[in-house]
């Protein structure tokens, strides 16, 4: 289990939430098309944002929940693959939202991994900064039998409740993935070995 230590951070400079980086590399031709056709009417920041969304959380596979390899990290190789981890595609949400001039960023659940308590992880999902809403939580995860995230606002519909003491919303909204979730999404080949090291945080109050 690959641990870091993290206090609240957040950025006031939204220029932050439209940047092309590294790993939210929305400035690539690919991603760039797909965005475009995605907001092809040129309708309300939503509605973009709501097709951004279903189409990363239905036609991404999970890794884990598809037993699929390669373990991907930048969003421009989780569209190549279509294959990614949470904390994967939320990278390309970000990268889609960003390139139709959605502000967009990261943020993340502590889960328990079984349900019962230790051992933590972290879970990954987005924030889109909407014009009538402000800062909106969506979970493209992809969903299964006890999975329905969806993009309701103003209410969230998420993949995950909290469900014991050990849990925890983290309120930042991150313009850059967490580096222990890079580290590991980059150190791991195969989605079997990441699923026995998933990252997770200790938080420090």
């Amino acid at each position: 289990m690959a641990l870091c230590y993290i206090q609240a951070r957040y950025n006031t400079n939204m220029n932050q939430y439209l940047a092309s980086s590294t790993y939210i590399n929305w400035d690539t031709p690919e991603i760039k098309a797909l965005a475009e056709s995605l907001s092809s009417s040129k309708t309300s920041d939503e509605v973009i944002a709501k097709r951004c969304f279903e189409w990363v959380r239905d036609n991404i596979k999970h890794s884990s929940d598809y037993k699929m390899n390669p373990v991907t990290c930048k969003a421009s190789d989780v569209l190549q693959h279509k294959t990614g981890y949470c904390y994967a595609k939320s990278h390309l949400l970000a990268a889609l939202l960003r390139a139709n001039g959605i502000p967009a960023g990261l943020c993340y659940q502590r889960l328990s991994v079984g349900d019962q308590g230790a051992p933590y992880c972290l879970h990954g999902l987005n924030a889109a900064y909407l014009k009538k809403q402000g800062w909106y939580r969506v979970d493209a995860r992809g969903n299964k039998e006890d999975v329905d995230a969806q993009f309701t606002p103003p209410q969230e519909q998420l993949a995950f409740a909290l469900n014991n003491r050990g849990e925890a919303d983290l309120p930042e909204v991150w313009a850059e993935p967490l580096a222990v979730v890079v580290g590991v999404l980059e150190r791991y080949q195969t989605y079997d070995e990441v699923l026995q090291n998933l990252p997770d945080v200790a938080l420090i109050k």
